[in-house]
């Protein structure tokens, strides 16, 4: 185990992926924060965070809440105002 210094932030998502993120969080039993923690130390080094399961349990999530935002989308959004 590793001792760590976790703040605050306050960071916008877009909505549905927030109810993704929240779902599946849920899913797991673990916080919010730490399903963050763990897909971004994973993508830091090109790993997936996700097995089979999980993944079919996202693309339910995405269904239920109507995600339909890709990674390609990820560099053509815009903010409604």
């Amino acid at each position: 185990m590793e001792t760590i210094e976790r703040v605050q932030t306050g960071v916008r998502l877009e909505k549905r992926l927030l109810k993704v993120l929240k779902g599946l969080a849920e899913l797991k039993d673990i916080s919010l924060g730490d399903l963050l923690e763990g897909m971004a130390l994973h993508a830091f080094e090109g790993k997936c965070p996700f097995g089979p399961e999980t993944i079919a349990q996202i693309d339910q999530l995405k269904q239920v809440y109507g995600l339909t935002l890709s990674a390609e989308s990820s560099h053509r959004l815009t903010e409604r105002e």
